[in-house]
């Protein structure tokens, strides 16, 4: 889906210095909001922004004060997939 935003030009410089630099703020921003409202999960967000790998995404969230919770379950499998990997 295409959208179109009317910005004021002194206002759009302030996102980016290109018309492709703001399109791509504009869909960061979309995707941080999306995650932090719940309304997209990381990984529709990390699709929509074309992130490859979900350590990249994380850092992308946590650069942008997005913590995603943890449950004790997640590091036990976690720590579980890691001890396999070391032997």
């Amino acid at each position: 889906m295409q959208v179109t935003l009317d910005l004021p030009e002194d206002l759009a410089q302030r996102f980016a210095d290109s018309a492709s630099g703001l399109r791509r703020a504009a869909l960061e921003a979309l995707a941080i909001e999306g995650v932090r409202s719940g309304k997209l999960t990381a990984a529709q967000a990390r699709r929509m922004l074309g992130i490859r790998s979900r350590y990249e995404m994380d850092g992308f969230l946590k650069a942008h004060q997005i913590y995603l919770p943890v449950t004790i379950e997640d590091v036990q499998r976690e720590s579980e997939t890691a001890l396999r990997f070391a032997k």
